[in-house]
């Protein structure tokens, strides 16, 4: 294992993509109106610059690809004015806000909920989620049930967050409520603290509860704090030309399923793994999996990786849907990029052989890197965070978990760690910085379900090379 020295400065994240209609090009570049508006910037540098925050509903990368819905939905439209993509990461909300406020940037997108303070700085898009802020609490603690019982408590939120104006005005009527803001922390951060008794309470929002509430078991919903609001994106004020682009790309991607499925993606790792999910996976173990169980095998034959824990991983990637896609360019089955597709060796991602079959070269790859000296199932299960998380989070999380005094060759106790790559005490000190850890540790997590699942549909068939993978888990 390598050393570990403070992360570099973000990096800008670019995604080339094209296709805005040359009239209206046209059109725009030719105003002569002084100065020129933001989307006339936008077109006449070929620049898309968007701020945002790491978070795994936000922005991460992953083997230096951009990942998160706000990302996703960015990317997409970059496509549509046919410039380049350009990500800035921001140490806190009220940053967010300033730059677009300023012109600095052209959108804020970092699941921003739509307030009246906000909207005095700057201008908002269509809403695109619905959400609600929800009180946190431990659960073996007594559970608030209003306001007043959060008084006397440690309670943590994030600066410059809709929860420091619903706190404000909660104060009004109970002049005792106190808090602490946290300029630089994360969500997934507080919630941490909170799960291992560090604070009291923190105050999350319902889509992020949903994604974190698996990875942190130990915390509960207690109540929501003011009416449910609209995440949207954050626009320069005035900026109505960037605006009306922004309401027909919401628009068109909601008309045509796709904003709900870059949600859906995201959100499929949040669900709890339950008698519903059980029965959505059998239905779709009779109707789907047939098709391409062969195709699986002979990617076993290859890897030597069982074809049964190849079948869990696409069906959590894609439920075994070979069409599925994302707006980066994260297709087929296995769900991969194109980048990966270029170091296996595959041409087309949509098609299904091809598709495993690099998934499979790639997690034997990934596999490969991981020292012998590591036995199974620990190296197998290693290998799978690092297909979601990349090799170089995976090693960081290994450097974290020896430097708590566990054994970073056990599965068990690097999963322990993941969460703390978003933390920021943490993963500043590691070489890769920030990564969503909480949310892979649900990917092995659903995948070794899903495991099981097979290997219980298919007892009869289950062969003695497939048991230890299953077995000290």
């Amino acid at each position: 294992m390598h050393g570990y020295n403070r992360p570099p400065l973000p990096k800008l994240m670019t995604a080339t993509v094209r296709s805005l209609p040359a009239i209206v090009l046209g059109l725009l570049l030719g105003s002569c109106s002084p100065p020129p508006t933001p989307l006339e910037q936008i077109l006449q540098n070929g620049e898309l610059s968007v701020i945002t925050r790491h978070a795994p509903t936000t922005f991460y990368t992953h083997d230096e690809e951009g990942r998160g819905i706000e990302y996703e939905l960015a990317s997409g439209f970059a496509r549509r004015l046919g410039v380049e993509l350009r990500i800035e990461i921001a140490g806190s909300f009220q940053q967010i806000i300033d730059d677009v406020a300023s012109g600095r940037v052209h959108i804020g997108a970092a699941n921003l909920t739509v307030t009246d303070t906000r909207s005095k700085l700057v201008d908002f898009g269509p809403g695109y989620q619905r959400v609600e802020q929800a009180v946190v609490y431990r659960r073996n603690a007594p559970r608030p049930r209003a306001i007043p019982d959060l008084v006397g408590g440690q309670l943590a939120v994030l600066a410059g967050s809709i929860d420091v104006e619903l706190l404000e005005q909660a104060r009004i009527e109970h002049a005792g409520l106190e808090w602490v803001e946290h300029p630089g922390a994360s969500v997934e951060e507080l919630v941490r603290q909170v799960a291992q008794g560090e604070i009291d309470y923190t105050v999350v929002d319902s889509t992020a509860l949903q994604l974190l509430r698996n990875a942190y078991p130990e915390v509960r919903a207690a109540f929501s704090i003011g009416q449910s609001g609209e995440m949207a994106w954050a626009l320069p004020p005035g900026a109505s030309e960037l605006g009306a682009q922004v309401a027909a790309y919401f628009a068109q991607i909601a008309a045509s399923g796709e904003l709900q499925a870059v949600l859906d993606r995201y959100n499929v790792s949040a669900r709890e793994f339950d008698y519903v999910e059980s029965r959505a996976f059998a239905r779709n173990f009779r109707t789907r999996l047939s098709r391409y169980r062969t195709l699986f095998e002979e990617a076993e034959l290859e890897t030597g990786i069982s074809w049964r824990l190849l079948a869990a991983m696409a069906y959590q990637e894609s439920h075994w849907n070979p069409r599925a896609v994302s707006p980066t360019g994260v297709r087929g089955l296995m769900m991969v990029t194109q980048h990966t597709a270029e170091i296996v060796g595959i041409a087309d991602r949509n098609d299904p052989r091809q598709s495993i079959l690099g998934g499979a070269r790639y997690l034997k790859r990934v596999q490969d890197k991981i020292p012998d000296r590591i036995a199974e199932p620990d190296k197998l299960w290693l290998a799978v965070a690092a297909y979601n998380l990349g090799f170089g989070h995976l090693e960081d999380a290994r450097i974290i978990t020896q430097i708590q005094g566990g054994d970073p060759d056990r599965w068990d106790d690097v999963r322990a760690r993941l969460p703390l790559l978003e933390d920021e005490r943490w993963y500043k000190r590691v070489k890769h910085g920030y990564a969503p850890g909480s949310v892979s540790r649900v990917y092995v997590d659903n995948i070794q379900r899903y495991f099981d699942l097979l290997q219980w549909m298919t007892a009869d068939e289950v062969t003695a090379d497939d048991e230890p993978l299953t077995a000290a888990r």
